[in-house]
């Protein structure tokens, strides 16, 4: 439950596996619009990236024991304890309103924090940080997470290498955008369309982490459908 079959090189290339070859921001193009609307200083971006790693470390954690005990096939079963038998219960049609509700909880908590710890970042980001409740890239990871059913310590991996990835992909963009503002950039390109070109390109750069395969253990099977189709194919011939 806690760590499953997963060593500790299986959790430091799920680490790598979710922060540069998954990146959601570059791989998957989640949680764009607040990368494009708070990637024009290194300041902004920095906090926002903080913010995000917070928010999805901690709902990833609590998503997870909410799949776990209340949403998933049989999580209920705990309640023998008390006398109860939900073992047939499936509250699966919940899980997407009772993720979402927790990372906007969360999210308004930090919130209050950063405002009254931080008031000078809480006005650069104005509108943004609140509409991280509603960043795609988290409640992606978050499903991605149960979907891909990693135990406890693996998820908390994930989660957090998810954040670091959008924190990274999103620092990278603000120090480039901050050296653009300042370049020589052919004027039909200026603004978004630059930055759409260096998104791609961080993109294809990132693409060169795709041959670290150290995230699944050994005695793992994980076949892709098409070559398990192969192999079966050679096999009846």
């Amino acid at each position: 439950m806690l760590f499953g079959e997963y060593t500790s090189l299986n959790m430091f290339g799920l680490l790598l596996q979710a922060a540069l070859i998954e990146n959601f921001l570059l791989a998957n193009f989640l949680g764009m619009c607040t990368y494009l609307a708070c990637s024009t200083k290194l300041k902004t971006a920095n906090g926002l990236g903080i913010a995000v790693v917070v928010v999805l470390t901690i709902s990833g954690i609590l998503n997870w024991l909410v799949h776990h005990y209340i949403t998933g096939a049989g999580a209920l079963s705990w309640l023998d304890v008390l006398g109860l038998d939900a073992s047939e219960i499936n509250l699966e049609f919940l899980q997407f309103l009772l993720f979402i509700s927790v990372i906007a909880g969360f999210t308004q908590v930090l919130e209050i924090i950063i405002e009254k710890v931080s008031p000078s970042l809480y006005a650069s980001l104005g509108l943004y940080l609140p509409l991280i409740a509603v960043n795609c890239a988290i409640l992606g990871a978050c499903l991605f997470a149960v979907t891909r059913d990693y135990p406890f310590v693996p998820n908390i991996i994930y989660v957090v290498g998810s954040g670091l990835g959008w924190w990274l992909a999103i620092a990278l963009m603000a120090a480039i955008r901050e050296k653009l503002a300042t370049s020589d950039v052919v004027p039909g390109l200026k603004g978004m369309g630059i930055t759409f070109i260096t998104t791609g390109l961080m993109a294809m750069a990132f693409q060169g982490f795709t041959g670290i395969k150290l995230a699944t253990p050994e005695n793992t099977t994980n076949i892709p459908p098409q070559e398990m189709l192969n192999e079966i194919v050679v096999d009846n011939d």
